[in-house]
């Protein structure tokens, strides 16, 4: 129970830490630029209204799902900075299938799902497979395939797209009214509602967690991470995993937009959001590749974001200050967790001595 308590406590000292510098780093910051510290903090730190409440936990369902796509490819040590690029070529994809409407209601949800996987996973695996092959860094690759997708989105949206009455912006046909999906009125006085595909979100994470660390698939990814060579020496082949990794990370990248595009938007257009995958990689850091980290972690970068909303008004501050506190945050998790981590170590070793001390104590009294 004592060793329980112990890991316990080094497993929240990491995220309390780095929340700690943030903060006192961004107070440093307003104080040198003359900012109202405590304006600042008491705007950011007050209760959201019910709609504002509604967007944090709908931003947050699209940043999770985001971050579990990182995190797939970052459990392989596999940075699949393409994310962005799968999501929204695999978001074009679904939107055009299910905009023709040839199933009904909850079926053609279903199939344009199916399709924004395959789109995701196939977009990614071209990475997996130029690694495998041709030894191309995967951070190159999927860099030049975010290019390539948004190329491809925006000839597909003036080939395909519709543009609307009075409107410069093209979007694709929108989706049958029986695949529109109502969403859950979780606070009464909220005008919108959340996505009701954050079922999705939580069927993501529990297979994740599940997959990651109750198979053997998920077993063979951990030790590939952790040790190549050694993964080899068990018989694992990496070049089989490598691209089986990527090509899970670009289904599950496939999937960001469609809470979004069910519940809200209905169909997709150039003012789609951007950036999502690149947020999701300082989720998944943030969350330690954790399915229950990531979700904490999604929550409050929407939150940080949505709260900005109010700087500029109530407290005279440029809403961007926001991008400083995240950015921080970022930053100290990563050096407050390498900080714990080597503290536990310095624990585990003098442990392991305090042991080994008695067990020749022990010998030499027997002798």
């Amino acid at each position: 129970m004592k060793l329980s308590l112990r890991r316990l406590l080094l497993t929240l000292a990491a995220p309390v830490l780095a929340i700690l510098v943030a903060f006192v780093v961004t107070s440093l910051v307003l104080v040198l630029v003359g900012d109202p510290v405590g304006k600042v903090w008491s705007t950011l730190l007050s209760e959201p209204r019910p709609r504002t409440m509604v967007n944090i936990i709908n931003s947050g369902i699209t940043y999770y799902i985001a971050a579990v796509a990182v995190a797939v490819g970052f459990k392989m040590k596999l940075f699949n900075i393409g994310v962005d690029g799968q999501y929204r070529i695999a978001a074009f994809a679904a939107a055009l299938i299910a905009g023709q409407g040839w199933l009904p209601g909850v079926l053609n949800i279903v199939l344009a799902m199916l399709v924004a996987m395959l789109v995701g996973g196939f977009w990614a695996g071209i990475a997996g497979w130029l690694k495998v092959r041709r030894g191309v860094s995967e951070v190159i690759s999927t860099i030049m395939l975010n290019t390539i997708s948004a190329g491809l989105v925006g000839w597909g949206l003036r080939t395909w797209g519709q543009r609307a009455e009075g409107s410069n912006t093209r979007n694709t046909q929108e989706i049958p009214e029986s695949s529109q999906l109502e969403g859950f009125a979780v606070f009464a006085d909220a005008p919108n509602r959340v996505y009701t595909l954050l079922v999705l979100a939580i069927a993501i994470g529990i297979a994740y967690w599940f997959v990651i660390n109750r198979t053997r698939f998920g077993f063979d990814v951990r030790a590939t991470g952790e040790s190549e060579s050694a993964a080899v020496a068990s018989g694992v082949k990496v070049p089989r995993m490598v691209l089986i990794a990527m090509i899970a990370s670009g289904a599950v990248a496939g999937l960001i937009s469609m809470p979004a595009f069910f519940g809200a938007d209905h169909s997709y257009g150039l003012n789609f959001q951007e950036g999502v995958g690149f947020i999701g990689i300082g989720i998944a850091l943030l969350g330690r590749n954790h399915p229950v980290g990531i979700a904490f972690a999604a929550l409050l970068w929407s939150w940080l974001e949505k709260a900005s909303d109010g700087l500029q008004l109530q407290a005279g501050v440029s809403p961007a200050l926001v991008y400083i506190i995240q950015g921080v945050i970022l930053l100290a998790v990563v050096i407050a967790y390498e900080v714990v981590a080597r503290f536990e170590r310095r624990l585990e070793q003098k442990q392991v001595t305090r042991q080994l001390d008695a067990g020749v104590t022990t010998e030499g009294a027997t002798a």
